[in-house]
C-alpha cells in the first residue's frame, strides 16, 4: 500500500524542496558526466520561495506519511500561446528521491499537477527532456504518462550573467 501523500507546497516549504532540487540537479551532471548548472543552495531556497509565494511557480511535493519525509517534487509554471490556444503548463522540474522510485509518486506528481491544469483551464501540460541517451527511461516514463513526443528541440542563449 502507498503511504504517499502530495499536495501543493507552501514557500516555508523552500528549504526542504531547495535540497531536493540539489539532488536533482547532481544526478542530472553525474548522469552526463559535465557540470552544467551552478547550485547556491541559500539562493535556490529564496528564489523558490519568492517563486511560490507569487504563483511564479507552482510546486507540488510528495511525502512519506510513515516518517513525514519530503520525498519528491514537480515544479509548473504557466504559459499561454497562440499556438495551444490559450493557457498551458510545463513543468520545469521532477524528481523522487531514488530510493522511492518505481512506486508510482512520479505519476501522483504528475496527477496532481494535470488535477491543477484542469482547474486553471489549461489545453496542455508540457515537459523536455534531453534527447540522449542517458534519459531513455525518463522519455519512457513520460510517454506511459500519456505524454507524447511534440517535436523540435529546446535550446537556449543566455541572456543575462
Amino acid at each position: 500500500m502507498n503511504h504517499t501523500l502530495i499536495h501543493r507546497a507552501t514557500k516555508d516549504q523552500s528549504d526542504t524542496i531547495s535540497i531536493l532540487v540539489g539532488e536533482l540537479l547532481q544526478e542530472i551532471m553525474d548522469r552526463i558526466g559535465i557540470d552544467v548548472f551552478h547550485f547556491d543552495l541559500e539562493e535556490t531556497k529564496e528564489r523558490l520561495a519568492e517563486f511560490i509565494e507569487h504563483e511564479k511557480n507552482f510546486v507540488f511535493v510528495a511525502f512519506d506519511q510513515n516518517t513525514d519525509e519530503m520525498i519528491g517534487f514537480v515544479t509548473v509554471y504557466e504559459g499561454f500561446a497562440l499556438y495551444v490556444e490559450g493557457a498551458f503548463g510545463t513543468m520545469a522540474e521532477l524528481y523522487v528521491r531514488p530510493s522511492y522510485r518505481s512506486q508510482s509518486i512520479g505519476k501522483m506528481l504528475i496527477q496532481a499537477v494535470k488535477d491543477f491544469g484542469d482547474e486553471r483551464g489549461w489545453k496542455r501540460l508540457e515537459v523536455t527532456t534531453p534527447p540522449l541517451p542517458q534519459f531513455d527511461a525518463t522519455l519512457s516514463f513520460y510517454e506511459r504518462e500519456g505524454f507524447e513526443i511534440s517535436g523540435g528541440r529546446k535550446l537556449k542563449v543566455v541572456v543575462k550573467k
